[in-house]
């Protein structure tokens, strides 16, 4: 990071506008997410164990708040819509959003928690990926690595188009700068997820060992991507995810929003039509920046945004829109306020 910002120093005394370099909260807010989102998942297993499907203290009765606070969420959406103001109306109006929450909260919860053990990949080769063992050899380590990149495309790619997904995905898009450092700003909610399961590897045959390396080794290329002190690469431009691919993907520009998903791969993006090129200066952020430094605002603050829409939605079908759609999805009403306010 020393020799990068050194490179980058050199080119804006030089005139270079777009050289943005470091800048010291930037960072140490980058160095602390990707500090916290190492002993995160450590705490959230602890935290989901009491919970977890099949051998969870807890379990039944997560699924049994959940449960309650779906049948009283739904009760009070019916009871609101009453046009009177008696007891019962305005008790269902007060309790709906806290119930609403707690529906959605525990059901994420709960669904995360049965995803990820059902899905692991030790349970998937214990069971039945160890009967096509690939073994450790060249063929075997290529294979990993070029399935665990195409997985981690998809899983990368509906981060962005999942508000719950994207909620601990932010995180990383949250820097209004581009450098090492932001490659090192990582959510810490991955726990509370459910994604393409890399266990899919495991049931192909490939050993879990195997897959772990496979992991480590695609978050290390993706390290050096994240710099404007590279311009392009030439013909490996073609193949490979590269800085000059990565700086549009961390674009606010129109034309770079949710493009260039790949890892160490540029070829699944140009497949599935996904990919472009860096043809204009990149502005780096969020389409509407946080503007903070605060690590737990900078991880939370997706989060607390979809409980506030969840708890204003009056109706299932705007509270699963709020958490499952896309980032910029509104409810009916939304827009129809926006227009209001617009006119």
């Amino acid at each position: 990071m020393g020799v990068e910002n050194t490179v980058l120093k050199k080119r804006a005394s030089a005139g270079d506008t777009s050289a943005l370099g470091y800048e010291r909260k930037d960072t140490l807010a980058s160095l602390a997410m990707g500090t916290a989102s190492l002993y995160a998942p450590l705490a959230f297993a602890k935290l989901l164990a009491p919970v977890q499907p099949g051998k969870g203290k807890y379990r039944k009765g997560l699924v049994g708040v959940t449960l309650a606070a779906a049948a009283m969420t739904t009760a009070a959406d019916v009871l609101a819509r009453r046009d009177d103001d008696s007891k019962l109306t305005r008790w269902a109006r007060k309790v709906r959003p806290s119930a609403s929450v707690a529906a959605v909260a525990g059901g994420v919860v709960a669904s995360s928690t049965a995803w990820a053990a059902k899905t692991s990949a030790k349970r998937i080769w214990e069971s039945t990926g160890s009967k096509r063992d690939l073994g450790t050899g060249i063929a075997a380590t290529a294979g990993a690595l070029v399935a665990w990149d195409f997985i981690y495309y998809w899983n990368h790619r509906i981060q962005h188009e999942s508000r719950w997904l994207w909620a601990i995905h932010v995180v990383h898009h949250s820097s209004e700068r581009y450098n090492l450092s932001t490659a090192l700003r990582q959510g810490v909610a991955e726990s509370f997820g459910m994604f393409v399961p890399y266990g899919l590897m495991a049931f192909a045959g490939i050993r879990p060992s195997l897959i772990e390396t496979s992991r480590a080794l695609n978050l290390i290329y993706q390290f050096w991507i994240h710099t404007e002190a590279i311009d392009t690469l030439g013909p490996f431009e073609g193949v490979l995810n590269t800085p000059s691919h990565h700086r549009a993907h961390h674009g606010t520009n129109p034309q770079y929003l949710d493009r260039n998903h790949g890892g160490i791969l540029i070829i699944w993006d140009r497949m599935f039509g996904t990919f472009t090129r860096e043809d204009e200066r990149v502005v780096y952020g969020l389409t509407k920046n946080i503007d903070t430094f605060n690590p737990v605002r900078i991880a939370s603050h997706e989060y607390r945004d979809i409980i506030g829409d969840v708890a204003k939605a009056t109706n299932w079908r705007d509270r699963l829109g709020h958490v499952l759609r896309g980032p910029g999805w509104k409810s009916s009403a939304s827009r129809v306020i926006d227009v209001e306010i617009a006119a």
